[in-house]
């Protein structure tokens, strides 16, 4: 069985690597090969590409990158301690643009690093720390005022990798007259407490906390997320895909009981909830974005003409 560790293939340590945890970090979150996100912005236009450091308010402030344009905007969402970087750049060798690149070519992108994550030269983000752990609903509505601050609006498509996919449904319910469209890529769902064991479940919560030597790290908090996304009303019907991906992985918390049959069937269930498209041949590890950028870019697009037709 391949781990997540190795079905990244050297993608960017991991912050809670720090803890010796790597793969249960890259099981949490996303893989990156990028640039240092922290550039200085050439314009505040929302029309022209930026990026740069947006004030949300509250003394806080949130890194964002914007390029392209045209309508719905694409807003991705990267995995735990992923930067926006995450999805802009690949590895030298790659054959293939990069999603965030490609899908510019057709309407507005934006990616943007929440507190708590790193770059791909395991930088820390220049968006303000917060305490950790922090929910989906915390960065959800981080989104929204960050959307805001920018001048930016829907409708959108949000696309969301890992926990990136747990604040990707939480947006879009809370937010359902903008979003149009929504792409999960081997997310995170409430459907995971049902489908690990109840050993796994529990190692896995005992393990995803703050450390000690890395305490801004971004730290999911996922309990208290799910509860506060099965309180919020479900999305109407709209264009999704779930990608799930089909290299088996495991978040190694319970040693001879692999995670990956419980990570698959809430993948299922996922994509059954929100009458989705359900991909699961990818060819892929757990980052699809990185590891088959491509697929990943042809189903934003695919959601993208779907929106755009339905007016």
């Amino acid at each position: 069985m391949t781990s997540c560790a190795e079905s990244t293939r050297g993608l960017r340590p991991s912050i809670s690597g720090l803890a010796g945890l790597t793969v249960l970090a890259l099981a949490l979150g996303g893989c990156s090969s990028a640039t240092p996100s922290g550039q200085p912005s050439e314009t505040s236009s929302p029309a022209a590409d930026s990026a740069g450091l947006v004030e949300i308010g509250d003394g806080r402030s949130l890194y964002l990158t914007c390029r392209g344009s045209g309508s719905p905007i694409v807003l991705f969402i990267s995995g735990t301690g992923g930067a926006s970087d995450e999805w802009s750049d690949l590895p030298p060798d790659a054959d293939a643009e990069s999603t965030f690149v490609t899908v510019s070519k057709s309407t507005r992108v934006c990616a943007y690093d929440r507190p708590g994550t790193t770059d791909a030269a395991s930088e820390p983000t220049m968006s303000t720390v917060v305490p950790q752990p922090t929910t989906a609903v915390q960065s959800a509505d981080d989104l929204d005022a960050l959307m805001k601050a920018a001048g930016e609006s829907g409708p959108y498509v949000v696309v969301g990798l890992s926990w990136g996919g747990m604040i990707a449904q939480q947006f879009a319910r809370s937010h359902p007259d903008e979003v149009k469209g929504i792409v999960l890529l081997d997310s995170a769902s409430a459907f995971l407490p049902a489908t690990f064991t109840p050993a796994q479940w529990s190692a896995w919560m005992a393990a995803v906390v703050p450390r000690p030597e890395a305490p801004d790290a971004e730290v999911p908090a996922y309990e208290p997320s799910i509860l506060a996304l099965e309180q919020t009303p479900q999305l109407p019907i709209i264009p999704a895909i779930v990608m799930s991906s089909d290299h088996p992985w495991d978040l190694q918390v319970t040693p001879g009981e692999s995670t990956w049959p419980g990570w698959v069937a809430a993948q299922a269930a996922l994509a059954s909830s929100l009458d989705a498209t359900h991909i699961t041949e990818t060819d892929s590890g757990h980052g699809i974005p990185v590891e088959q950028p491509a697929l990943v870019t042809d189903a934003i697009l695919d959601v993208i003409e779907t929106v755009r037709a339905a007016g």
